[in-house]
């Protein structure tokens, strides 16, 4: 139950690429304070983009710990793959117990592998409690996400600040009104009945 990388990266041909962007753009990169950003850009994309390995611990849920665990606040920054800008935010990852549980430092692990990447908002929401759901068989998963887009406060309609909130319901976390609520609650978000 790992999760590894396997993308390999051409550190020559991104700084390469970095040194043609920047001329392109009309910047001197043989400038003494300049000619080393093309390697600092490549490693920085290196870095942004290569998943962390992780193993994904899990235990027997013996106790029979039948309510939602959450964790709340966790840090994450991604590259949007439309503009190569960072969004940056806190994701909400719960979930309703089965047969097992998970460490919960995993929480936050899968989090950041999966903005590790070119990515967009509510893709990564998915691919989080699609993971739990896969990892765990829970009987619900919650995942919630919010996040400034540098894309949206620097460029364009330039409104800093702008938050973009996405939502993953799974099983009794989306189905029952109680355990939708209480999960909502918990995230600081405040749920509608239908």
């Amino acid at each position: 139950m790992g999760v590894t990388s396997s993308t390999a990266i051409d550190f020559e041909a991104a700084e390469r690429a970095a040194r043609d962007l920047l001329g392109a753009l009309g910047v001197d990169v043989d400038d003494e304070s300049i000619r080393d950003t093309p390697a600092r850009v490549a490693r920085m994309y290196a870095e942004m983009l290569t998943p962390v390995p992780f193993n994904a611990t899990t235990f027997p849920n013996d106790g029979g710990y039948d309510e939602l665990v959450v964790a709340t606040h966790i840090p994450f920054h991604s590259l949007c793959e439309h503009h190569l800008l960072p969004f940056v935010g806190i994701a909400h990852v719960g979930y309703l117990p089965g047969e097992r549980i998970i460490g919960l430092s995993k929480l936050a692990r899968v989090v950041d592998h999966f903005a590790r990447g070119l990515q967009v908002q509510e893709r990564m929401t998915t691919q989080v409690a699609a993971w739990l759901d896969d990892e765990l068989a829970p009987r619900g998963v919650g995942v919630v996400l919010e996040a400034e887009h540098m894309c949206m406060s620097l460029r364009g309609v330039q409104k800093p600040g702008a938050r973009t909130v996405t939502s993953a319901l799974r099983g009794l976390v989306r189905d029952d009104v109680r355990t939708r609520q209480e999960f909502l609650t918990l995230t600081g978000r405040r749920a509608t009945t239908p």
